[in-house]
């Protein structure tokens, strides 16, 4: 004999004989057709580029000898890693913050940002390149190729966020003018080429690149802005 009363359909619970339903059966799909959530996702994301910062600082060599001139030497491998730190640092500033306005994900959000983390994955290797070679132009640009890469890579990851969303949603809203995005890949496709010219062009452009996106993007800071002050005041009436 069936010990549960209870046969299930893809939505709800249908009780045999009419019986009627209890509130403490648990409906198996609505466990496994739950919406995903984004706790995990940015859990998953900051551990990544934590280790990613992590790896970074360990192959930073500790000079041979203790005077300024060995400490000298280091130089251009402690400017690339001042650089990318900076990098990591935006980017994981600006992922926090997309997913304080984002509210769902799916599997295409999912994949889009791995794509993201992939290429940041591969910022120490670049960075360690470019530092022991003291910038020459192949380390150069291919550390410009990284960036470009993970710069598309979270245009790609916001652009299916939108998507998810819908139209005119506050990420729709926030994300809508897209000029810093496309004013940072232009200014790395030129650094690029102008490092099979004169590094010290590509680097400037890299640290341009950079400066502009120190400060975190104010577009979501009014949009979060707007959003407490909402709960503020419905809170009050």
């Amino acid at each position: 004999m069936n010990a549960c009363p209870f046969r299930y359909s893809n939505s709800r619970a249908i009780p045999r004989d009419n019986l009627p339903i209890s509130p403490c059966l648990v409906n198996p799909f609505s466990v496994i057709l739950a919406p995903m959530g984004k706790g995990r996702l940015e859990a998953f994301s900051d551990a990544v580029i934590a280790i990613i910062l992590t790896i970074m600082v360990l192959e930073l060599r500790v000079p041979e000898e203790a005077d300024w001139h060995a400490l000298s030497e280091l130089a251009p491998t402690f400017l690339s890693y001042i650089l990318s730190f900076i990098f990591l640092g935006i980017y994981w500033n600006n992922h926090h913050h997309l997913w304080q306005i984002a509210t769902a994900v799916n599997g295409r959000i999912l994949w889009a940002n791995l794509h993201l983390l992939f290429w940041l994955s591969l910022v120490p290797f670049v960075t360690g390149w470019m530092g022991e070679h003291d910038f020459a132009r192949l380390p150069v640009a291919l550390y410009g190729l990284v960036l470009w890469m993970s710069g598309f890579a979270y245009y790609i990851l916001a652009r299916a966020l939108v998507k998810l969303h819908g139209k005119d949603s506050l990420i729709d809203t926030v994300l809508r003018n897209k000029r810093k995005e496309r004013v940072s890949l232009s200014a790395y496709a030129l650094a690029i080429l102008l490092a099979f010219v004169n590094t010290a062009f590509s680097l400037a452009l890299y640290s341009f690149v950079a400066f502009i996106w120190l400060i975190p993007d104010p577009r979501v800071e009014k949009a979060l802005g707007g959003v407490n002050t909402g709960k503020e005041v419905g809170e009050k009436g």
